[in-house]
């Protein structure tokens, strides 16, 4: 099953979305918004099933479904913890300015609350108030979880995944160092992130959805020339129900809060860096790690982080090269 927000209010309107998505039925008298369904999840999935089926076959009035008029599947969320399950990112970072790994970062996943009031929509700008911030893109992948009661464990976690998305979790690198200087976290350097037109059950992936992992390549763009397409399913060092165990550890999470896996990455094939696409590699999820890898490789970064006007696409596509959540298709543009 494949769920949308239209834009429309604070939290959207609920659609149910065909497979190809290329077409939608109005979900309001089943749930009228996202939110509302997970909130009774075992009582409106079954009906929001049997809506998806009816629309399939015809069998319901359906109306063209454009990836434009999506908000975020959750316009606002009571939480947002973004996990950097993809420790090669956080070696590769940590090399480059020349910082100790410390071994508990294999054991333990890395994790920040991020704000949730109110996200991008996935065609929607990214307003930059400054191109001195170091404004920069990062392509993962994201889950929907139902009610998480304090303490459960990785299999419980697991078991509370409800739906399946992509992110594009916008960072202003050159404002990090100062604010986790202060030993307090991220605050200014994160600002609204984007979420993918429609997010999908994992019943609906197939094989592709194993072991707590979206075994699939992301596919990121930036001004019309690919970017990366790492695989999301390799090098990640914490599966979502282990990254759901961790932010459940001293607390509940309530039905509706997003978990996110970080920025995909892979290493290369001879357990380095990676190289990008024009060399060979499978590229990057987000351009610190490219800028990364140059100053390990040259001394010094050579690629810009994004300036206005720069377009950065994010998508994945299944095994018939169909895309499965459609795209995150954003341009920078100064901020009013």
């Amino acid at each position: 099953m494949k769920l949308a927000s239209l834009k429309g209010g604070r939290d959207g309107r609920l659609v149910v979305v065909t497979r190809d998505l290329a077409w939608c039925v109005d979900a309001s008298p089943v749930a009228p918004t996202l939110q509302a369904a997970l909130d009774d999840w075992e009582a409106i999935a079954p009906q929001l099933m049997a809506l998806a089926e009816s629309l399939e076959h015809g069998g319901v009035p359906r109306r063209r479904f454009h990836e434009h008029d999506a908000a975020c599947p959750l316009p606002r969320a009571y939480q947002w913890v973004d996990g950097s399950a993809y420790v090669n990112h956080v070696v590769l970072v940590r090399q480059a300015r020349g910082a100790e790994m410390p071994a508990s970062f294999w054991t333990d996943p890395l994790m920040y609350q991020g704000g949730s009031d109110g996200f991008l929509g996935p065609r929607d700008p990214i307003p930059l108030g400054d191109e001195t911030f170091g404004c920069d893109f990062e392509a993962e992948v994201a889950v929907i979880t139902d009610d998480v009661p304090m303490g459960a464990d990785r299999d419980a976690g697991l078991a509370a995944v409800r739906l399946v998305m992509l992110a594009n979790d916008v960072s202003l690198r050159n404002l990090i160092p100062g604010e986790l200087a202060k030993s307090f976290g991220f605050l200014q350097a994160k600002p609204a992130s984007a979420f993918s037109p429609v997010a999908v059950t994992p019943d609906e992936l197939g094989g592709a959805w194993r072991d707590g992992k979206l075994c699939l390549p992301i596919r990121v763009e930036l001004n019309g020339r690919s970017f990366g397409e790492p695989e999301a399913g390799v090098d990640m060092t914490f599966d979502f129900g282990q990254l759901i165990a961790h932010a459940a550890r001293t607390r509940a999470l309530a039905a509706g809060t997003i978990v996110g896996s970080g920025t995909v990455s892979n290493r290369g094939v001879d357990g380095g860096p990676g190289k990008p696409i024009g060399l060979g590699g499978v590229g990057y999820a987000c351009i610190a790690e490219l800028r990364c890898v140059e100053t390990l490789l040259d001394g010094a970064p050579e690629t810009s982080f994004l300036s206005p006007g720069d377009q950065v696409r994010i998508e994945m596509r299944g095994e018939d090269r169909h895309s499965i959540f459609g795209a995150i298709e954003q341009t920078v543009i100064e901020a009013a």
